[in-house]
């Protein structure tokens, strides 16, 4: 849970910290500003996937699922700065679908948390084996680092590309094949 009072406290001294007037008008409803903003980019901490995987529908037989391109934010934990790209989920349902807007929902549960892109591509591979079941999955994320953008090495336009397979894709290079012939690559 968030703890906005908590937040605020700690805006108002790294402010104070960093040699600023947190009573001068720019600034004084800063904290407030900035408590409310985690409130939205950190919201979830408090959520878990099951609640958008659990509902599914049957299919007798079905192909590949793939959705691609589905764009997120999130904040890396190791400076406080925002990661942003774009997540690829295919799977290979087993007797049962989700709803598309399901998968995207799962993205956003894990990327509104502090987080690694490592980290988050595991994590919405493991949650979509562990609620849907499929015969397998297949998760690639691509992100830009404004923490190597506009700090560090500073290399604005780098991305970086993560991939996790999980059942029969780990397994199966016809099927990775068909995934990048689906992406476009």
């Amino acid at each position: 849970m968030i703890d906005k009072g908590k937040i605020e406290q700690a805006v108002t001294l790294l402010l104070e910290g960093m040699g600023e007037d947190v009573s001068r008008e720019g600034l004084k409803e800063t904290p407030g500003r900035i408590a409310r903003m985690y409130e939205e980019i950190f919201a979830g901490i408090d959520q878990t996937p099951e609640t958008y995987l659990t509902r599914t529908f049957s299919v007798k037989d079905s192909g590949m699922v793939l959705e691609k391109d589905i764009v997120f934010y999130s904040t890396c934990e190791h400076h406080l700065l925002p990661f942003y790209g774009k997540a690829h989920i295919a799977y290979l349902p087993d007797g049962k679908v989700v709803g598309l807007s399901k998968l995207a929902r799962t993205v956003e549960v894990y990327a509104r948390r502090p987080q690694l892109q490592e980290q988050l591509t595991v994590q919405i591979a493991d949650a979509l084996m562990k609620y849907l079941r499929p015969k397998g999955v297949m998760v690639m994320v691509e992100a830009e680092h404004m923490c190597m953008t506009m700090r560090g090495v500073k290399k604005p336009g780098t991305q970086t590309v993560t991939l996790v397979t999980r059942g029969v894709f780990e397994q199966e290079e016809r099927l990775q094949e068909e995934f990048w012939r689906m992406m476009g690559r």
